[in-house]
Formats: structure tokens, sequence, C-alpha cells
């Protein structure tokens, strides 16, 4: 009887093991911001302002009214043609 207690234990260790591990993992990939002005056409991940939906709504490259996650500390030294990107939205050309 201990033998089956004892695989038993085993399994359950291994079964939270895994999914401490999935759950932990989204914190490991770092800490994301908002960084407007930086999404490509359709590509943003929300905030594109009235008329739209939110994800992938943007109209125009760079619109600077909709953001795309990026990694914490990069937005400010993401390079477009039309600046850097910004903590906040911002007036671009539609």
């Amino acid at each position: 009887m201990s033998n089956k207690i004892t695989m038993s234990l085993a399994i359950a260790a291994a079964i939270s093991s895994a999914l401490v591990t999935v759950a932990v993992s989204p914190a490991q990939a770092g800490a994301k911001e908002k960084c407007y002005g930086v999404a490509l056409k359709g590509l943003n991940d929300c905030a594109a302002g009235a008329g739209t939906t939110c994800a992938a709504t943007s109209k125009v490259d760079y619109q600077g009214n909709a953001w795309k996650l990026v990694d914490q500390g990069s937005c400010l030294t993401t390079q477009t043609p039309f600046g850097m990107g910004s903590l906040t939205p911002i007036k671009r050309p539609s």
C-alpha cells in the first residue's frame, strides 16, 4: 500500500511542478509596456481610436493612437519613420 501512496505523491508532485512552471512562464518573459505609434497597419494590440474594436484595427502604419506591447523600457527608444515610440497616444498623420 505504501508504494501506491508514494507513487501517487510522486505523480501529484510532478503535476504540481508542471502547473507552477506554466504559471510562472509569462512572468519570466519580462515586463511589458504599451507603446503608442510603433505598430504596423493591422498589427496593433489595442486602442486604435473611435470606430475600432481594438486589436488589429489600426488603419495605417505607426498610427499614433494605437499601441503595441513591447519590452519594458524599450518604447521610448523604438525608432519609427515619424520618430520614437510614446508611452501615451500621439498625433501622427493618418
